[in-house]
């Protein structure tokens, strides 16, 4: 195993604001692991929506205020090294760690219970309130560094913890069992495209809402339908047709979500790339018998779950496109002009 240095590359966000807020370094130091933690030798580090929604402060409610900016609803410290999606080696461990661990590939889980050593009082997030994967090395929990068998390399399941793990926990939420019909909404990206499979995998009919362009390559993936992603489109699947609703998108069109559902619908969210403010007829709500669950934190079961669907084969990861560390500008562009279908992720070291 190669030694550890003392300094590292890494991406720094500075502050909120555009693509200069990003700053790559190569004098950043290598963390140090307390009780309960490992260092891993990142490989591997997917680009999500959220890196982008952190840097320019698109979670504060507040015009023009950082102070609640975070994903738990205060504000960021910086620097800050993003990144949500971590596939790497455990290079050292600390204390109250085995041994043993040293040398596992692992995928890092990353809505944290455990950080600094200590229990939190309410999770975190990983390249959020802690540093994450945009770095040569990073520090988290054990209890977070989940040990992978697989053949794929470190790329493809650095495309997989965020999005997956988003995804499963709507689907769990939702409770999506075998033959409920699943309408997902912005299917073609990271998160709509894990869920597809995912509710697949449970024995769902998927119907998956993107643009024509992407609906044969949805299909291959397990999609049993495509429809247009606008408002035309869900009229003309009409009134009470589906059983769950698994919503990235929101904005303008979001009440026609709720028209879909059956009486004694679900409806999950996690996401609002179409626009956070909707608007509500309470009426559908009730007199429908509706669920409504709003989902962030991971439920206990839902990474391990995970793990096992990787390790059996029965997802497949989705890698539009590959950037080095140091071109983290460039990857974040091409991710925001949604022309991919699946995920963006950045090579850090060499082991991909």
């Amino acid at each position: 195993m190669e030694p550890i240095p003392d300094r590292m590359r890494a991406v720094c966000l500075t502050g909120h604001g555009g693509p200069e807020a990003l700053s790559f370094r190569t004098d950043v130091p290598v963390p140090k692991p307390v009780r309960g933690e490992v260092l891993v030798r990142v490989h591997a580090a997917g680009v999500n929506n959220t890196d982008i929604n952190t840097r320019v402060g698109w979670y504060s409610k507040r015009d023009n205020d950082a102070a609640d900016a975070g994903w738990t609803g205060k504000a960021l410290q910086f620097p800050r090294i993003q990144g949500a999606d971590v596939c790497g080696e455990i290079v050292a461990v600390g204390t109250g760690v085995p041994h043993s661990r040293i040398g596992e590939r692992v995928l890092v889980e990353p809505s944290l219970r455990e950080a600094g050593g200590r229990m939190l009082e309410q999770p975190w997030y990983f390249g959020s309130e802690v540093d994450g994967g945009f770095a040569e090395f990073t520090v988290v929990a054990s209890r977070h560094a989940h040990a992978v068998r697989s053949p794929l390399s470190s790329v493809e399941l650095g495309s997989f913890p965020c999005s997956y793990s988003t995804a499963e926990n709507m689907l769990t939420r939702a409770s999506v069992c075998e033959g409920d019909r699943v309408l997902v909404t912005g299917a073609s990206g990271g998160v709509g495209s894990a869920a597809v499979q995912l509710a697949k995998a449970r024995g769902a009919h998927v119907i998956a809402a993107t643009s024509s362009s992407k609906a044969a390559a949805l299909s291959q993936i397990g999609a049993d339908e495509t429809v247009a992603r606008d408002a035309d489109s869900l009229k003309a699947l009409g009134e009470n047709c589906v059983d769950v609703v698994i919503d990235l998108v929101a904005g303008p069109d979001w009440a026609l979500m709720l028209d879909v559902l059956r009486p004694g619908g679900r409806y999950a969210v996690s996401g609002a790339i179409a626009g956070p403010m909707v608007t509500l007829d309470v009426r559908t709500l009730y007199l429908k018998d509706l669920s409504l669950f709003g989902c962030t934190v991971l439920d206990p079961d839902v990474f391990p779950n995970l793990m096992d669907h990787i390790e059996a084969g029965r997802i497949a990861p989705l890698v539009a496109r590959v950037f080095p560390l140091e071109e983290i500008g460039a990857a974040q562009e091409a991710f925001e002009a949604k022309a991919h279908i699946g995920k963006i992720v950045l090579a850090v070291n060499e082991e991909t």
